[in-house]
């Protein structure tokens, strides 16, 4: 059994509702033309589980990340830039005892005043929780982005698969994928 669901084009703060979408696939490149193409809200994949399939989601408040000059966390006029999860979609394979889901995310990084022209890299973690909110599967990424002066925003995609066995007598839909930036870098905030 294959499902498919998208976050493309709903947002957090009044931006429009979540869709499911009957694509074929999560695509990267799809991911990467939506993150271009937003207006500035961020986006969360729709609370609904279809057809069994685990929710992907941006961990509450890691959907982006803000880092400051050493020694001036948190001060405005210190942002070297900001990364932001824009959008998710997942695709989802469903088996007697094991789930493997196809997740895909997106969005961009922005560069800051005290920014500098170059690649940025940023950790991003990926994990897989149960029913009761235990990790069973965890992965670290690193998304990496050229930004300049003439051109402040630099945008990503990410798609990737993850696989977990599931105990008899238990639903995927109980389980649920996370993403979110680490915080654990320098200057994070």
């Amino acid at each position: 059994m294959s499902s498919l669901t998208s976050g493309i084009g709903s947002g957090w703060f009044g931006g429009k509702k979540s869709t499911s979408t009957d694509a074929t696939s999560v695509n990267q490149d799809q991911l990467l033309d939506e993150a271009k193409s937003d207006t500035g809200a961020l986006a969360t994949i729709s609370a609904e589980v279809a057809h069994g399939c685990p929710r992907f989601q941006v961990w509450a408040r890691d959907g982006y990340v803000t880092i400051y000059e050493a020694g001036r966390v948190g001060d405005g006029l210190a942002v070297m830039h900001r990364g932001e999860i824009t959008k998710t979609a997942r695709e989802c394979n469903i088996e007697p005892g094991r789930v493997t889901v196809k997740y895909g995310f997106s969005g961009r990084v922005l560069l800051g005043q005290k920014g500098r022209t170059g690649r940025v890299s940023l950790p991003v973690n990926v994990f897989v929780a149960d029913a009761k909110r235990q990790k069973i599967a965890t992965e670290k990424a690193r998304i990496d982005v050229d930004v300049a002066l003439d051109n402040p925003i630099g945008y990503f995609s990410v798609v990737r698969s993850v696989s977990f066995d599931i105990p008899e007598g238990s639903r995927p839909g109980e389980y649920e994928v996370y993403v979110g930036f680490d915080r654990s870098i320098p200057g994070a905030g």
